[in-house]
């Protein structure tokens, strides 16, 4: 029969080295697992639309969605795999074992830092598009942003690798216990990843944005001033510049909600606490998670091509020959 010890522990059997089980009650733990789960399935839903109409009707392969479709990957991989990690690395017991706790790091720091490479490619591509029109359909091609994709997937894989190489030859050297999924990162690493993955990349998009906005007024009002006697060349003209301004805006949006859910992830680092094991960071990389399900959501008011291509696809009319073909713009 276990003694009371034995029975708070995650590992009874290893009674010297095994952590002790969290002590919540299971009305502590009930809404948040609840909540999360309930989030990370919307979460998984609504980015797996953005990648079936993305991926499916070729109106869409525009180089602006494939660098969408890319950030819907990466907030459906966070729904699918770290939310529901994450609460249970936090209310819990870990009992997949030190390698799968490696390896669910490993994997949290490859999607962060390609979706801050993502948020700068759209940055960028808004930049050319309203700073620079007349040269934005020879410099941004299709094949262009696939290929910066393709290398800020490769980078944040290759980078991150500088997080676990020590972990990954001592896997036990930062665990006090079995039965926790903790992960401690060197000071100089650290500061290195601040600068790469936070300073650096919200440095570029706040002065591109801030650029596209400057221009973005100024072609407002041009076209504003221009509206009563314009030719039909002129109007096409002024139709393409005042899409180009709406997506500029929508794509803002977008920018400035994922930077009030990523900043404060690295705030509290910056602030000294314990990235990925304090209560606080905690919090802040729940909200980062968040930002995943709210980026389709953003999509939904403001794209109506996503509001068609979603009806198409709930109803399985994407099932129908030719139906890649069909008009949603």
């Amino acid at each position: 029969m276990e003694t009371q010890d034995e029975a708070e522990l995650c590992f009874p059997q290893l009674f010297n080295i095994s952590c002790k089980k969290p002590k919540t009650s299971l009305s502590q733990v009930l809404l948040p697992y609840v909540v999360v789960y309930s989030v990370s399935l919307l979460t998984v839903a609504l980015n797996l639309l953005v990648i079936v109409s993305v991926s499916h009707f070729r109106q869409l392969h525009t180089p602006t969605n494939i660098l969408l479709l890319s950030l819907a990957v990466s907030d459906f991989l966070i729904g699918l795999l770290l939310m529901p990690a994450k609460i249970l690395r936090d209310t819990a017991c870990w009992f997949l074992g030190q390698l799968t706790c490696l390896i669910y790091n490993y994997i949290c720091f490859i999607i962060t830092s390609a979706s801050v490479g993502i948020m700068v490619l759209i940055s960028v591509d808004r930049y050319v598009a309203i700073c620079d029109p007349l040269h934005y359909p020879t410099r941004i091609t299709d094949r262009r942003v696939k290929l910066c994709v393709c290398l800020c997937w490769l980078c944040s894989v290759f980078y991150n690798i500088l997080f676990i190489k020590d972990d990954l030859l001592q896997r036990e050297q930062h665990t006090s216990c079995y039965g926790e999924c903790v992960f401690v990162i060197d000071y100089i690493v650290g500061t290195t990843d601040i600068v790469v993955t936070f300073i650096a990349p919200v440095t570029v998009i706040v002065i591109l944005y801030m650029r596209v906005f400057v221009v973005a007024v100024s072609q407002a009002r041009a076209m504003r001033s221009h509206v009563t006697a314009v030719t039909l060349q002129l109007s096409v003209t002024l139709t393409a510049k005042k899409s180009e301004l709406k997506a500029a805006r929508t794509l803002g949006v977008l920018v400035l909600v994922f930077l009030l859910c990523f900043c404060p992830y690295y705030i509290v680092s910056l602030l000294g606490n314990e990235l990925f094991n304090s209560s606080s960071a905690s919090i802040v990389i729940y909200l980062y998670y968040f930002n995943s399900c709210l980026n389709p959501l953003i999509y939904a008011m403001f794209y109506p091509w996503f509001r068609k291509a979603v009806k198409l696809v709930v109803t399985l009319q994407i099932l129908q020959p030719g139906s890649c073909e069909v008009s949603i713009l």
